[in-house]
């Protein structure tokens, strides 16, 4: 059974969660809920939680910069082109 809570914010706050809401087209009850297990959740419950941190050396801005390093690591360059050894006349051998 639901039970309510009250939960008092700051303005700033309450703008960026009613932002955040906004643009998923979530209710602020399912935004709290949704933080409240995340924050609760242990990490023996949740594999990619219990992975988190086992790689070390990472760049510091990772998370920022995800796609960049994706790109930079899985995205082949394109092929370079060569010139063509032909002019035009027959190579004498």
């Amino acid at each position: 059974m639901s039970r309510p809570l009250q939960v008092y914010l700051e303005e700033a706050e309450r703008k960026r969660l009613e932002s955040w809401v906004r643009r998923r087209g979530w209710t602020m009850s399912q935004a709290v809920r949704v933080a409240l297990r995340a924050l609760t959740q242990s990490a023996e419950n949740d594999s990619l939680l219990a992975a988190s941190g086992m790689v070390e050396g990472l760049p510091p801005d990772l998370s920022e910069q995800v796609d960049r390093y994706l790109n930079q690591t899985f995205v082949a360059e394109p092929r370079t082109r060569y010139r063509s050894r032909r002019s035009g006349s027959a190579v004498r051998r």
